[in-house]
């Protein structure tokens, strides 16, 4: 058995660096990586099987080993209320710093939705219910662990997606997606963009930046004029910036800038905040333009408030999967029952 679980963990090691090199911008590479880590543990199990009686020979080193894995189990089992609590609070800043709005409640609904599905919702099972609500109840909490599991692959993807060894890639465009600007001023989130834009035109001297964005309500000027104004004032000459000022959504950004690159197959690299970078690979991906995406860094709160819209945005994306597997459920269910 051990030996089987070597080839399986050498297998899903090779499985998530193809993905990783050939295109990370996939919910596979979280997929992959989740695998490894299964492969990982079970691997461990086995090791440690083999080698029992040798351990128990070696009472420190036994000890250790039995400390690790208390506390192994202690995180998996306090994970789950670590993660409510700081949704919760971290909630409660959101509504603090950023005012009272519906886009800024879901970190709080999240978290006491996840309170109701791991807490309440359980109890709900045990008790006396007909054959319809008995339906009801599995497929909800079937397709509640569905969501949840979707979810973390995509927070694992988008994660991996963040990660580069080098800034230098011989780039050839850097497109900053713009955000909004009051008046004709860019906000701190904008220009948080811009700076890493510049900083990665800096380390791949060749490319040009695109500054992307259109006119929106409240604005005097486009977007992509104001962001363009800013960096003129942080030391990026006019001649080595593109101004598009048509697009009023992502996939705009994305396609109006594309049509802007003289070169054939250009390098692309796509700058935005970092939980906003996933989602915009992805749509990218669906146009065919091959790129890899930097992040820019915002308020720790105001992060995972925006993560979960991005994950909100990538299920409308998806929306015709998601149906066919609650339909699957469904059909799971009424069979079993």
């Amino acid at each position: 058995m051990l030996q089987i679980a070597f080839f399986l963990l050498s297998s899903s090691i090779c499985v998530f660096a193809w993905i990783m090199i050939h295109d990370p911008r996939t919910l596979w590479g979280g997929i992959s990586l989740l695998g490894m880590l299964l492969c990982s543990a079970v691997t461990m199990f086995f090791l440690l099987s083999e080698y029992a009686n040798w351990l128990a020979e070696h009472e420190l080193l036994m000890n250790i080993l039995v400390a690790l894995l208390l506390l192994a189990a202690a995180c998996v089992l306090m994970f789950p209320v670590i993660l409510i609590v700081t949704l919760f609070v971290e909630g409660i800043k959101v509504i603090r710093h950023e005012g009272l709005r519906p886009s800024n409640l879901l970190t709080m609904l999240f978290s006491v939705l996840l309170y109701l599905y791991l807490a309440v919702w359980p109890v709900a099972g045990g008790l006396e219910k007909g054959r319809l609500g008995t339906k009801l109840y599995l497929f909800i909490s079937l397709f509640a662990a569905y969501m949840l599991s979707l979810m973390a692959t995509y927070l694992l993807s988008a994660a991996l997606n963040l990660l580069h060894w080098k800034k230098r890639r011989g780039a050839d465009y850097v497109v900053v997606l713009g955000a909004g600007v009051v008046g004709t001023r860019v906000t701190p989130l904008l220009a948080a963009r811009i700076e890493r834009g510049i900083e990665l035109l800096h380390s791949n001297p060749g490319a040009v930046l695109i500054m992307s964005g259109g006119q929106g309500p409240g604005e005097d000027i486009a977007e992509g004029e104001a962001m363009a104004r800013y960096a003129e004032e942080k030391g990026v000459g006019r001649e080595k910036i593109i101004i598009e000022s048509r697009s009023r959504s992502t996939e705009e950004n994305l396609l109006f800038s594309s049509r802007l690159m003289e070169k054939d197959r250009p390098r692309v690299v796509v700058v935005t905040t970092s939980y906003h970078v996933f989602r915009a690979l992805l749509l990218a991906k669906q146009q065919g333009l091959k790129c890899v995406g930097f992040g820019a860094k915002t308020k720790w709160y105001f992060t995972l408030n925006a993560l979960i819209r991005e994950f909100a945005g990538y299920l409308r994306l998806t929306w015709k999967r998601h149906i066919f597997v609650a339909a699957a459920i469904i059909l799971i269910v009424t069979i079993a029952t």
